[in-house]
């Protein structure tokens, strides 16, 4: 008995029907893979100029602003109240019991609600306007600073987790619950991808400066979740090779190489038009993608062709491999190449003591470098078409964690406001959107869900999110989750 066809006889109409855009797909595709094997297979490198990575049909739904994304995820929660929510009027209130009106008996960490006192805790750290705009920044962030004019804050973004693990999957994947596919998967399932030599979607994980140990970081980031796993993103590693077995073995070649994907491609594709199965499809084309791969990414890595000047742009790390430097100018080699998503993911901002000191750390490695990646791709003519976003999965507390000193404090987790910003394609810069009150603590003004920013993002790159779902598990869902979210209106240019 083969459990596979057991399944599909087993089917209703109405399941058959109600799954139909899959299952017909897989009709039409298997009677290809049929005809191409009667025919004699043609790999996908003698296919022509066919896409590796095409759109759904219908995608985009309206004219993009912008056609990739670089997404900055600072994984711990970096303080807003010491890079981008100002707040003169703390000083008054140093070491001073954070008032009940403020709290409201919000739910705290278990981190903190132990402590006989929620001291105020000041920022240690100056704050200077920037630009045309003059947008408030901390003088953490002088690089990223001087490029306010092309940025929107977002000050008044909340989201429903406090506690890691379920804040940072919800941030990326728009939802607490595991197993739901990230923005990036999302990106490359429903708008494909202009290059046909290096995957839609591309991960890194660069090495940080802080001492602080650093939040674990779960492939669910990253992750298609429910949808085919081909739209995973492929984290490139830091150390070593970029790509595991990136080079042949020893006495095989590249036509050696490809003969063999070819035999494996036919095999493939027999068994798909025997039992139907898409994720054949999906083992065709990783493989067809790690062969490309082996000449794409040396290339893509060798940073030897840039200008000295833009090196220097990007600051002292930039030909470290695994620094933040290196990574955002990587970020910008991928979408000058046509990759749809690039998701940069830098840790160690977790700072529950000695914030002062251990942020400086993270700004360091940061700040120079998404300023430079900004610069770059507005020199290039690539911001208008390339959206980047900053942030991390929820804010800190403005109440002091541990001992509170003039010169050092700590800060829990706060979920109900923090900062994020976004820049270039669809998005107008040089603005604030949202407030929060002298405390850094509630909301006053513009609040934005997470997925409010999921929504905007995907609106920029001309994706209605009320009618971007993928059927699983009975329901049609959504990056942005089956709650209304709206569009950031103000936000775009």
């Amino acid at each position: 008995m083969n459990p596979f066809l057991e399944e599909q006889m087993l089917l209703t109409r109405r399941q058959f029907f109600g799954d139909n855009a899959i299952r017909l797909g897989g009709v039409s595709l298997a009677m290809l893979a049929a005809r191409s094997t009667a025919a004699g297979f043609t790999s996908p490198a003698k296919a022509g100029n066919t896409a590796v990575h095409p759109p759904l049909p219908g995608f985009p739904h309206f004219a993009p602003r912008a056609k990739s994304v670089i997404y900055l995820h600072m994984n711990g929660g970096p303080s807003q109240l010491d890079t981008w929510d100002y707040k003169p009027k703390l000083s008054e209130y140093f070491d001073k019991e954070l008032p009940d009106s403020i709290r409201m008996g919000q739910r705290i960490t278990t981190m903190t609600s132990g402590q006989s006192r929620l001291p105020v805790a000041p920022s240690a750290f100056s704050f200077s306007r920037y630009g045309q705009c003059g947008t408030w920044a901390s003088e953490l962030l002088p690089f990223t600073g001087a490029m306010v004019d092309d940025i929107a804050v977002v000050r008044s973004v909340h989201t429903n987790a406090i506690n890691h693990d379920p804040a940072c999957t919800f941030v990326t994947t728009g939802s607490e619950v595991p197993g739901k596919p990230s923005i990036g998967a999302w990106l490359a399932y429903g708008l494909g991808s202009e290059s046909n030599n290096l995957p839609a979607f591309v991960v890194l994980t660069p090495r940080w400066t802080s001492k602080n140990a650093a939040q674990a970081l779960f492939t669910r980031m990253w992750s298609s979740g429910f949808l085919p796993s081909r739209y995973t993103g492929v984290a490139l590693r830091s150390v070593g090779d970029p790509v595991l077995y990136i080079d042949n073995p020893a006495g095989v070649d590249s036509r050696h190489r490809r003969a063999m994907l070819d035999t494996l491609g036919e095999l493939n594709a027999r068994s798909f038009a025997k039992f139907g199965d898409p994720e054949t499809q999906t083992r065709i084309a990783q493989y067809e993608m790690a062969f490309r791969m082996q000449s794409s990414v040396p290339e893509l890595v060798d940073l030897t062709g840039e200008s000295q000047a833009t090196l220097d742009m990007y600051g002292p790390e930039v030909l470290k491999p695994g620094t933040f430097a290196a990574s955002a100018l990587l970020a910008r080699r991928m979408v000058e190449r046509g990759v749809r998503a690039v998701q940069i993911l830098h840790r160690g901002w977790d700072q529950h003591g000695s914030l002062p000191s251990e942020i400086r750390h993270q700004c360091y490695d940061t700040d120079q470098a998404s300023a430079a990646l900004l610069k770059d791709l507005k020199q290039r003519g690539l911001l208008d078409s390339t959206l980047v976003v900053w942030g991390g999965e929820f804010g800190r507390t403005v109440y002091s964690q541990g001992t509170l000193t003039k010169e050092n404090y700590g800060r829990d987790h706060h979920p109900r406001n923090f900062c994020m910003w976004m820049a270039g394609g669809g998005i107008k810069g040089g603005m604030v959107y949202g407030e929060t009150d002298d405390f850094s603590y509630n909301i006053i003004d513009k609040p934005c869900h997470v997925n409010d920013l999921n929504a905007t993002i995907l609106h920029c790159m001309g994706v209605d999110h009320e009618r971007f779902s993928y059927k699983f598990q009975g329901l049609d869902q959504r990056l942005t989750g089956v709650e209304p979210q709206h569009v950031l209106e103000e936000l775009l240019a």
